[in-house]
């Protein structure tokens, strides 16, 4: 292993180290984001009455919106806590690449507030009466469009990191872009339903989510270094 792989390694190990401590310090402010979507999910079935039909119609467009407002939930404290205890600055001194950092709490934020609902969603998914041979679709185009949602959002909550009381400009800044993120996750398991190939929609979410691995940690990274200049 060469000395700037180990240093990156190193990095991200403390990071994540770091970030799970805060995380069990504050473990009620943890579990909002997946009651959050547990609320979003059971209020639609009321809504609908609890008509197996009803439901099973709507259940993949339900889970993933639920989803996607979770982790919107969240986005606004993805960078603030480190702006406000001067952690950034210190990120941007640190021996190692910015939009690492920026992307090793991008996978922290998705694995805190996406991961356990992706866990959770064979359960919701019965909870919904979703047709069983739908779920795999469904768990293909969430495991590929959830971390996408987390990538596009840390862009966001980067460019508004230096600005107080953010929170509903960050969830209008992302929506325009989560919402593609939507109808493909979404239509791939409409698609399904109807008996067409989802193929293509996840293949595009795929296509979205390799881009953004690339791009969106350096443009969060630029977007921290211009709102702390």
């Amino acid at each position: 292993m060469s000395a700037q792989t180990a240093t990156l390694a190193g990095a991200a190990r403390a990071l994540l180290a770091r970030d799970l401590r805060l995380l069990w310090r504050r473990r009620g402010d943890a579990l909002q984001p997946a009651l959050f979507a547990l609320l979003v999910i059971v209020l639609f079935a009321l809504a609908l009455g609890g008509e197996k039909l009803a439901l099973a119609k709507v259940a993949g467009a339900v889970l993933w919106l639920a989803m996607l407002l979770a982790g919107l939930l969240s986005l606004d404290t993805l960078f603030r806590g480190d702006a406000e205890d001067g952690s950034l600055e210190q990120w941007m001194l640190a021996p190692v690449p910015l939009a690492w950092l920026v992307a090793v709490r991008t996978f922290m934020h998705w694995a805190t507030s996406a991961l356990p609902l992706l866990i959770a969603t064979p359960f919701l998914a019965e909870l919904l009466y979703l047709p069983r041979e739908q779920l795999p679709v469904l768990l293909a185009s969430l495991a590929l469009g959830t971390p996408l949602l987390s990538l596009l959002g840390a862009v966001v909550a980067a460019l508004t990191v230096g600005m107080r009381r953010s929170g509903i400009l960050v969830a209008l800044l992302a929506l325009p872009l989560y919402v593609p993120v939507l109808v493909f996750g979404a239509g791939s398991v409409a698609a399904a339903a109807q008996g067409l190939n989802p193929v293509g929609a996840l293949l595009l979410l795929g296509a979205g989510l390799a881009v953004a691995l690339v791009l969106a940690p350096v443009a969060a990274a630029a977007a921290i270094r211009i709102a702390l200049s």
